[in-house]
């Protein structure tokens, strides 16, 4: 019977508002930390992926929407179903299993786990609602989704040690990280200014202006490209900054045409273009750090 109930929390609606698709879009941070870990344990990556991919990402996703109940279009969701109690239970049982199922790689993983889920939630939750402010809620995902999440992944990928971690390279990737969410991050809020401002929340994207927003993650995405510069040339290995370039040259060029566009109009800064973007973003990105991963495996150049 308390099986029959558990699985009952998981209807359709419920699913939907995990988005269980939307992970990809938070695949870079996971691949870039692996392709740059030093060792591997395959067993607790691939342990690692799957519960951040498909139990915490996606309780986030749920727990958000939980909290704001939506009735227009979310990330990765164009069209929300209502949501009922079943979502605020299944994304409970997800963090719970999630935080559970870390230890099998480490207690310090598990640790940093509930943390991500303790601070996801309270970006969220009513009561504190971190996310309804600018400043505070930018810069919780810029640091948590960044940097935080790239030294969670480096220990589960190759384990705790504060010798290997709190590298001056380490730290240069975590700031790459955050950099990149923080070009990435207000741009997926760009279509959202009426519905968030009339749920009381003030977003780093409202703030800006439909141009500022543009401006705004040229900027970051720029200081993260000249902190890989950097790192790269410290490592002596700009093939792979040449190999960015390369990569990322549609995105650049689909940003900006998108730009342009809403200058013309700002009808054009809609669900349908922030996806479209996005989901280029990320395929780039996971590409490009699948190949660092694989040249790391096959020394390709």
């Amino acid at each position: 019977m308390a099986n029959l109930n558990i699985i009952s929390y998981f209807d359709k609606s419920t699913v939907k508002h995990l988005r269980l698709p939307f992970s990809y879009h938070l695949m870079p941070v996971f691949l870039f930390a692996l392709s740059q870990a030093n060792q591997v344990n395959w067993q607790h990556t691939i342990i690692s992926f799957v519960i951040l991919h498909l139990l915490i990402y996606p309780s986030s996703n749920g727990y958000n929407s939980y909290q704001d109940k939506d009735e227009t279009s979310i990330g990765g969701l164009k069209t929300p179903p209502k949501v009922s109690e079943n979502l605020f239970y299944a994304t409970l049982l997800l963090d719970v299993v999630g935080v559970a199922c870390a230890l099998f790689v480490s207690i310090y993983f598990s640790i940093f786990v509930l943390l991500y889920v303790l601070i996801s939630r309270a970006y969220s939750y009513r009561n504190l609602r971190i996310k309804k402010y600018a400043i505070p809620g930018f810069l919780t995902v810029f640091f948590f989704q960044g940097a935080f999440t790239y030294l969670m992944v480096s220990i589960a990928v190759s384990g705790f040690s504060i010798e290997n971690l709190f590298t001056p390279y380490t730290i240069i990737c975590m700031s790459v990280a955050s950099f990149f969410i923080g070009s990435v991050y207000p741009l997926t809020q760009i279509y959202q200014h009426l519905s968030d401002k009339k749920d009381g929340v003030t977003s780093i994207s409202y703030k800006l202006g439909y141009l500022g927003t543009f401006i705004f993650s040229a900027i970051m995405f720029t200081i993260a490209s000249i902190l890989l510069f950097y790192y790269f040339d410290l490592k002596h290995q700009r093939i792979s900054l040449f190999l960015f370039f390369i990569m990322m040259l549609p995105v650049l060029l689909r940003l900006y045409f998108w730009f342009n566009n809403v200058r013309k109009s700002i009808a054009n800064a809609n669900f349908e273009n922030t996806m479209s973007m996005n989901l280029l973003a990320s395929s780039c990105m996971n590409l490009y750090f699948l190949v660092l991963i694989l040249n790391n495996n096959f020394s390709w150049f």
